[in-house]
């Protein structure tokens, strides 16, 4: 157990001047109100607040933090408040500790997405502004993967989700290597508890045999270098085991086919002597070409700064050595905590402008939680770019823009600036005329050529990947696409009040118009003018606001051929009456089918789009073929109670082992669920195999249990919905 001496060495080993007084003072006022507690292992509850400031003193970071680590649970699980920590320990204190709070405080949500998505958006305005509010957490979390093995394993595997999702991304952002491979490796043992147990027995079994190889090639490495008389520190390392699953999965390959699970290092003293000793490296062994990065000329955006190259090593394995000076290999291994002093003359959130500037993603991403009203969009937009491979490319002045694996010159355009991206019309790279899908490669130099009468396309939807253009580009479209409905409905409405000797603007200034938004739910009449266009209310529903019972009951003068373009769609497509379970807002007799792209299924959020010939067809709001529909022939629709007696076909992906009795415990699972499989696929790839199959689905909730239960199978690693 940790105590807190070990604590104050550590803080003296690397504070000039530490106010070890106040840790002290810190630890003596959380035993008193911790006192009695216990944690889930049967501990007392002190250990845990021992331990989060012992990981933040490993970290090097400032007295505040490691007293922030003590107290972050005071305020939420004793009787504590903010102003006693303000009194006792300064206001500066009190905030970092009311900033982890907060984090800690879930909010009401109807789901655990929506939940998990609010908590992430308040933990982006806590570390704006103040990063120290992040790392307490990450420490926090780090301790609480390390104990959670005492939990029930519903929620072990809720808090490991969210922890690989959310929390090691983050620590990658912010340069901890050490905490993110940690936090990886923690949440791995508890989603794929068999994968994690198959992988460390591979890698112990030969351990000896990798150790005498480390053995080998750090000896060869360290002769080398002492013979050109540069001080070095040489040695080799095991991978992390997530990194090495996450290797298996993209290549799609078995273990044995992983060579460079080994990465050697090599720490000197100086920039000059990395690229001296990357001469030495590659004379002495062949280098693989497309292997060489360069990140001491080109960091990443959260500092990383090292030469990484693959060669050819001894017994012809490939071996990856990274080339870095001993500031450098701190701020790989500690990142923003490396930079982390606070002094006079820092911005209020603590941060220099030097490193301010490393740091405009944290920027982005507050202006993410501003923009974008709905937390789950909020929060995948953010994945996004949390989890992105970056390439880097050239403005024609020579800046360096960062942009995830598979960008396009659309991303690039984007980063510069919006109006650059709306108004985008072609690129040049490397001074050669390209395609908007074009995937940026490491080193492109980009070229965007500009038009005024220019505008983003929806199909710029399918091949952008950066989450700014996604979050740009369905904005321009949602707003065309308002101002179109707006228009629809202004027409469509004028002409059914000129049936009845009414005009729109006349209803609109005796603010009638806004009398029957209201009493139908909406804003303003502006806003049910939309609706209309969009076919979310009809005609008929606004004059029985506008209009009395006896004149509407009257029967109005013919109406025109052309009067009304969605009655004469629904005409031309009526055949019988609702098929399946789904109702049609304020229409009767209309033949509906199903969209084959996303195959709906009762429970999941719809909208209906009218075909000529065909009748309704009804997408997930999700579809990507929703965003090329014409809006003009959008209908609300919504399941009815008869929906989930007809089961809907449903493709699933289950991705498994290559391994005798999978294939039995699948089927079992699905007809354990009463489900029928109608169509089966297999195949397999090295020691993977690709399950696909196609069932008979009753609503979103059967579809959920029967994934959820699959994905419980010992050797499935993964499961999804095609």
């Amino acid at each position: 157990m940790l105590r807190l001496n070990d604590i104050l060495d550590r803080v003296s080993g690397y504070h000039p001047d530490p106010d070890l007084d106040l840790i002290k003072k810190a630890y003596v006022y959380s035993a008193k109100v911790h006192q009695g507690q216990l944690r889930k292992s049967g501990e007392p509850y002190l250990v845990h607040p021992l331990e989060v400031a012992g990981i933040l003193a490993e970290l090097r970071l400032d007295e505040a933090s490691i007293v922030t680590g003590l107290l972050h649970d005071t305020i939420e699980d004793t009787l504590a408040t903010k102003e006693d920590i303000a009194d006792l320990f300064g206001v500066e204190i009190s905030e970092l500790v009311d900033g982890v709070t907060k984090l800690s405080q879930f909010t009401a949500g109807n789901t655990q997405e929506e939940k998990q998505a609010e908590n992430f958006r308040k933990m982006v305005v806590a570390m704006a502004k103040d990063i120290r509010v992040l790392l307490v957490k990450l420490a926090d979390r780090t301790h609480n993967m390390r104990t959670l093995g005492h939990m029930k394993p519903e929620k072990q595997e809720r808090i490991a989700q969210e922890t690989i999702d959310i929390y090691a991304p983050l620590a990658n952002r912010l340069g901890m290597q050490q905490v993110k491979s940690e936090l990886e490796d923690l949440s791995f043992k508890y989603l794929k508890p068999a994968e994690y147990e198959d992988l460390a027995q591979k890698l112990d079994a030969r351990a000896r045999e990798r150790d005498k190889f480390i053995d080998e090639v750090v000896g060869i490495v360290r002769e080398k270098v002492d013979e050109a008389g540069i001080p070095a520190e040489v040695y080799g390392r095991i991978k992390h085991i997530y990194s090495i699953y996450r290797k298996m999965r993209q290549q799609d390959v078995d273990f044995a086919q992983i060579h460079d699970v080994i990465a050697f290092r090599v720490i000197v003293d100086s920039v000059a002597q990395c690229y001296e000793t990357l001469g030495m490296i590659h004379a002495l062994w062949k280098p693989v070409p497309g292997r060489f990065k360069d990140y001491i000329a080109i960091p990443k955006p959260n500092m990383y700064q090292s030469l990484h190259t693959t060669v050819i090593g001894p017994q012809g394995e490939r071996i990856e050595i990274q080339i870095r000076t001993r500031e450098m290999h701190r701020i790989a291994e500690e990142g923003v905590a490396a930079h982390w002093a606070y002094k006079e003359g820092k911005g209020a959130d603590g941060m220099s402008g030097k490193d301010a500037q490393k740091f405009g993603w944290l920027r982005q991403l507050l202006e993410w939680q501003r923009d974008l009203t709905d937390p789950t969009e909020f929060l995948e937009t953010v994945k996004v770019d949390l989890f992105a491979d970056e390439v880097f490319v050239f403005t024609p002045r020579g800046d360096v823009k960062s942009l995830p694996r598979g960008a396009t010159p659309v991303d690039f355009a984007y980063t510069i600036h919006s109006q650059v991206g709306e108004h985008c019309v072609g690129a040049k790279v490397n001074g050669k005329i390209v395609p908007l899908r074009y995937k940026l490669k490491n080193g492109d130099t980009v070229e965007i050529l500009t038009s005024p009468n220019s505008h983003p396309s929806k199909d710029w939807l399918t091949f952008v990947k950066t989450s700014r253009a996604q979050t740009r580009i369905r904005g321009f479209i949602r707003q065309a696409e308002h101002q179109r409905s707006f228009e629809i409905g202004k027409e469509v409405a004028e002409r059914e009040l000129r049936r009845f000797g009414l005009t729109l603007n006349k209803a609109a200034k005796a603010g009638d118009l806004d009398k029957a938004a209201a009493a139908l739910g909406y804003r303003v009449g502006d806003d049910l003018l939309v609706a209309l266009g969009y076919g979310k209310v009809t005609a008929n529903q606004i004059l029985a606001q506008l209009l009395p019972p006896e004149k509407l009951a009257a029967p109005p003068p013919e109406e025109p051929a052309s009067a009304n373009r969605l009655t004469e769609l629904f005409r031309k497509v009526a055949r019988r009456p609702p098929s399946g379970g789904v109702r049609i807002s304020g229409i009767d007799d209309v033949l509906v089918r199903y969209g084959k792209c996303c195959n709906p299924v009762p429970g999941d959020a719809i909208v209906g789009f009218i075909t000529r010939g065909r009748g309704v067809t009804v997408h997930t709001l999700g579809c990507d073929k929703v965003l090329t529909m014409d809006p003009l022939r959008r209908v609300d629709v919504s399941w009815d109670a008869r929906a989930a007696e007809v089961k809907r076909p449903v493709s699933l992906r289950v991705i498994t082992g290559d391994r005798p009795g999978l294939l039995a415990k699948i089927s079992q699972t699905f007809s354990d669920a009463g489900l029928n499989i109608a169509q089966a696929n297999v195949r397999t790839t090295g020691d993977r195999a690709v399950n696909e199959f196609e069932v008979g689905i009753g609503d979103l909730k059967q579809l959920n249990q029967v994934m959820r239960s699959l994905e419980r199978i010992d050797g499935v690693f993964s499961v999804e919905r095609v």
